[in-house]
């Protein structure tokens, strides 16, 4: 028997897929805080951590680098990892399943200045200027990733207290 999973989309629809359509996608992302507040990625109608998929050619650094730079115009130097897991999603822009495994790492800024200017031609289609929202606000917001709102508050905490750790 074919083996099957859940794909999720954006807007938390379910397929059931094949595992043959899956696109293995390393997916990788960054946590920019700072006075309390926290970077992300304006995308849709809510938010997304900075970051994305790895290219062939590319290391977990390098990819960070680049994406958080494309989707914040922001340079970063990559810190501790917080968070490493996996999902199945369904890109509804790209017409694809995935098989993300996910890596989240604490990012410290190094350099440029906020924008959107270096948006891939997808980006542009559903992503804004990245915005700096409140560590204390984060339960009002929605995000549109494949975990959710409580894994990403969870993230986002996580990150707080090993940057905070003495």
């Amino acid at each position: 028997m074919a083996k099957t999973v859940i794909c999720r989309d954006i807007n938390n629809k379910l397929y059931k897929v094949g595992a043959d359509k899956l696109v293995f996608r390393p997916s990788i992302y960054g946590i920019l805080i700072e006075k309390n507040k926290i970077l992300l990625s304006k995308q849709w109608d809510g938010y997304d951590f900075p970051g994305g998929g790895a290219e062939l050619h590319e290391t977990i650094d390098d990819t960070l680098i680049r994406e958080f730079w494309e989707e914040t115009g922001l340079k970063v130097k990559p810190g501790k990892i917080i968070y490493c897991g996996s999902s199945f999603w369904y890109s509804i822009m790209r017409k694809k399943y995935w098989n993300c495994q996910l890596f989240y790492f604490l990012v410290k800024k190094t350099g440029g200045k906020l924008s959107k200017e270096n948006l891939d031609g997808y980006e542009k289609k559903y992503a804004d200027l990245a915005e700096w929202i409140d560590i204390k606000k984060l339960n009002r917001i929605k995000f549109c990733n494949s975990l959710g709102n409580k894994n990403s508050v969870k993230i986002i905490n996580d990150a707080l207290k090993l940057k905070y750790e003495k």
